[in-house]
């Protein structure tokens, strides 16, 4: 062989031996800017790592199509809705890995939420499937340009007075949402539905779903009290004095001169959590670069972007405002978390919405 040849084969070799390998990211729009994916790809190439991250042009739905997606392996990290976790026989979480919570890579983890580092339902034999990252409520905002301060709403029940029929507004995708609210108006917990199918009590279901019940028939008088409903962002018109959001609408319209406010019921919030997690299979420097990546989106700087540019609730405590939790520091509470809804539960939710006239 020549010394020509062999001299090609070591520089094709040491070629192969340095290619950077990817870290593929499955995320909701908006989570990851272009110029994140800089600034970390930064970070590993000053740490030595022999990978860049790359974002799916697939981006995240729900549920089913991030199950779909993580078990064809197409991915690496992902930002999963935490209930998204347990969900249907808890078919996500066997494609997850634990979280090294002690990992050295995780220097910011310290500065997240303890509140958030431990929920049930992303547990996995005592050990989580996630990193808490941001979140948010389904919140109803007031335009206090048309409703005096004393005629707000203190409590979900109002919404189904006539004062209010056609004057608010409802997510028509995520109708748990709606279902939970229901329940509160009857004094039920927001999630007694799952309660009841995870009890397996059928009798009790039949009753509360029957189609003289009091659910169906209050859930009907909700829909009908809407003044409009929205799929995926929040519509404003002039016959709107109140709108449900999951909040960034609402600073554009502020930032444009209205005067939104969060109506604090005193029901509290139902709310969402959105999580960093780690396919199984992440192993020695794969790994590792992982946990660099997930640092870094729980900085600081990220965190901050979420609340300034998203709207959203940090996970981390270490900021210069965490926006809606300054004001409202209850916001995230343990039992207003949506839960992983069991295939019955989400059946019969579906259900309610089918019976709507």
């Amino acid at each position: 062989m020549s010394k020509l040849i062999l001299f090609s084969i070591l520089i094709l070799s040491s070629f192969q031996l340095l290619a950077v390998e990817k870290l593929r990211i499955f995320t909701w729009p908006g989570y990851v800017t272009t110029e994140n994916i800089t600034q970390v790809n930064k970070i590993l190439a000053d740490k030595g790592y022999n990978y860049k991250v790359e974002v799916l042009a697939t981006q995240a739905e729900d549920a089913d199509q991030m199950f779909s997606v993580i078990r064809k392996k197409q991915c690496d990290i992902t930002f999963l809705t935490l209930f998204f976790i347990k969900m249907h026989g808890e078919q996500i979480s066997k494609l997850l890995q634990p979280i090294d919570i002690n990992s050295p890579r995780l220097s910011n983890y310290k500065n997240l939420d303890a509140n958030l580092t431990q929920i049930p339902m992303g547990m996995q034999a005592g050990k989580p499937l996630y990193i808490p990252w941001g979140g948010g409520i389904y919140g109803f905002y007031v335009d206090t340009n048309k409703v005096k301060q004393q005629d707000i709403p203190k409590s979900v029940k109002d919404l189904w007075s006539a004062k209010w029929r056609n004057k608010f507004s409802l997510n028509q995708g995520q109708f748990w949402y709606n279902v939970g609210l229901t329940l509160q108006a009857l004094d039920y917990p927001p999630f007694y539905l799952e309660q009841l199918a995870q009890k397996n009590d059928r009798s009790a279901l039949k009753v509360l779903l029957s189609k003289q019940g009091v659910l169906l028939n209050k859930f009907k008088q909700f829909y009908n009290n809407a003044g409009g409903f929205w799929q995926s962002s929040t519509q404003f018109s002039e016959d709107l004095e109140i709108v449900s959001s999951w909040g960034p609408e609402i600073k554009s319209q502020n930032d444009k001169g209205g005067k939104w406010q969060l109506i604090n019921f005193e029901e509290g919030h139902l709310a969402w959590l959105d999580t960093i997690n780690f396919v199984r299979g992440l192993k020695n420097e794969k790994l590792a670069a992982a946990e660099v990546v997930a640092n870094y989106f729980i900085g600081k700087k990220v965190q901050q972007r979420i609340v300034d540019e998203l709207s959203m609730l940090p996970a981390s405590v270490n900021l210069d405002s965490r926006g809606l939790l300054d004001r409202y520091p209850n916001l995230f509470r343990a039992d207003l978390f949506v839960p992983p809804y069991s295939q019955l539960s989400y059946s019969l939710m579906q259900q309610l919405v089918e019976q709507v006239d």
